[in-house]
């Protein structure tokens, strides 16, 4: 079980910088596949890949694709009927005419975005954030950028934290949401709490990394080497999105 665990799960062991190269390209591919076949293959692809993330990240995936297909009702609820996709009309209800275009338009635009978010899900799970950021550092990525993704990363939990602490202490002294002056006032009083206690944990964050001996740079490990299943991805993913290609053009 350990060997097959192991070899189902390569995804995490290769090399940050090919996982987000991949991630790059084959969400712009996707963005602009036109063809059902096209988009089809892409969301096949992608579930190969999320396949090799390993079977630890399949529940975490599921729940994050049942959040992406709430968004996706909405366009089955308004696309098929819009006057933008015009076309083969198949019902008619009133004013609202139901045509074969737009019911292919939102099914081309759903795979894609199945498609797109499964990908950059298998890329994710099988890698931390800071081991991504390292890869996108070493492709040539802007080093300010990269530290300013760190510090986003670290702290946005934080942040949360104190909002969450901020918002118990309103329940707690008995406030009730409303459509009022008092409503609003207190939610900016809420933003305004937050921004003058995240001005001061930077600073002290600041200090603390200036007593560390930073410099304005964050060293990251960037001596990555290509091995054998970086290779096998790689040839994997390029043949994916040339039968992608293929198809689409076709």
């Amino acid at each position: 079980m350990s060997a097959l665990g192991g070899t189902v799960n390569f995804l995490s062991r290769t090399d940050p910088r090919l996982k987000v190269l991949i991630l790059v390209l084959w969400s712009f591919l996707l963005a602009f596949v036109q063809s059902r076949a096209a988009a089809w293959v892409g969301l096949v692809g992608s579930g190969v890949l999320y396949a090799f993330s390993g079977p630890q990240s399949l529940i975490k995936g599921l729940s994050r694709l049942l959040a992406i297909n709430s968004f996706l009702i909405f366009i089955w609820l308004t696309l098929p009927f819009s006057f933008s996709t015009p076309g083969t009309e198949i019902y008619r209800l009133g004013w609202l005419a139901l045509t074969q275009e737009g019911l292919d338009f939102s099914l081309i635009l759903s795979l894609k975005a199945l498609a797109i978010t499964l990908g950059a899900l298998a890329i994710t799970s099988s890698s931390g954030v800071f081991e991504l950021l390292a890869g996108a550092k070493g492709l040539g990525a802007p080093e300010k950028l990269v530290a300013l993704c760190q510090l986003m990363t670290r702290y946005i939990s934080v942040i949360g934290q104190q909002y969450a602490r901020s918002r118990q202490a309103m329940r707690v002294r008995g406030f009730q949401p409303r459509t009022n002056l008092h409503t609003l006032r207190s939610y900016a009083n809420l933003a305004g709490i937050l921004l003058v206690r995240g001005l001061d944990r930077a600073e002290r964050v600041r200090s603390a990394m200036l007593c560390r001996g930073y410099n304005g740079r964050f060293w990251a490990k960037t001596d990555f080497r290509l091995k054998f299943l970086d290779l096998g991805l790689a040839y994997l993913t390029l043949a994916l999105g040339l039968w992608v290609t293929i198809l689409d053009a076709a």
